[in-house]
């Protein structure tokens, strides 16, 4: 008999579900970050401070920072990084000496334009409202300011799109098992039905108000990087 999977949790319960999962895999998170894309995250990180294309000492917020994997990139190009999560646990086992604040992505505690830029790592399919953290992302950063976002993607290629469904919903489950909580890494895959086609995602961030955003697949299509400027 074929197990039925629950549905995807939405709105408020959705935020408690990614909220208490974090929280769970915070101690062991960079282990299966690291074995899991086989260190190609770093590279993506690299690529999305890479696309900011700011001045030097600007003010840039990552949100959904976790351990602090970006704001560490964001310091070695001579950035002023803040990091911002919702999940006291990530929190608890970061890794920066950038400045950190609990807070949810969605309501920030922060006046309307007054950063120069902002990151956000693999966390598009995990916020309650895509919308609503785009507006967000608009009121916070200056005219002229860039955002760089990254997230999963699916390939274009019929090959490799196979190939990555089957490591992505088979083999990911299995590695954060042995190495952390088979259920967390369970949802992850799942969480990939949160996110629009790419073509929406990026005429939402437009519409947003960011009227330059474009769309990069990177390493295949494993992953995708928009980013944009506020217009």
């Amino acid at each position: 008999m074929t197990r039925t999977e629950a549905p995807l949790p939405q709105g408020e319960e959705k935020s408690r579900v990614v909220r208490r999962l974090f929280d769970t895999i915070s101690p062991r998170y960079d282990l299966v970050n690291r074995v899991m894309t086989f260190g190609m995250d770093r590279g993506w990180r690299r690529r999305a401070v890479g696309a900011l294309r700011l001045p030097g000492r600007a003010l840039v917020l990552d949100l959904a920072c976790g351990t602090g994997d970006l704001c560490r990139e964001l310091e070695g190009w001579g950035y002023r990084a803040v990091g911002v999560d919702f999940s006291h646990g990530m929190l608890s086992a970061a890794r920066t000496s950038a400045p950190l604040v609990q807070a949810d992505v969605l309501r920030l505690p922060i006046d309307g334009a007054r950063v120069d830029g902002v990151t956000c790592g693999f966390a598009l399919r995990n916020v309650a409202s895509l919308d609503a953290f785009f507006s967000e992302l608009a009121r916070v950063v200056r005219p002229g300011g860039r955002v760089a976002l990254l997230d999963v993607s699916e390939p274009d290629g019929p090959v490799m799109r196979l190939g990555n469904a089957v490591y992505f919903r088979r083999i990911v489950p299995v590695i954060g098992g042995l190495l952390s909580d088979r259920g967390a890494y369970r949802y992850l895959p799942r969480s990939m039905a949160y996110l629009p086609p790419p073509e929406a995602m990026v005429a939402m961030l437009r519409d947003a108000g960011f009227p330059d955003t474009d769309r990069q697949q990177l390493s295949g299509g494993l992953t995708q990087l928009l980013a944009g400027t506020r217009g």
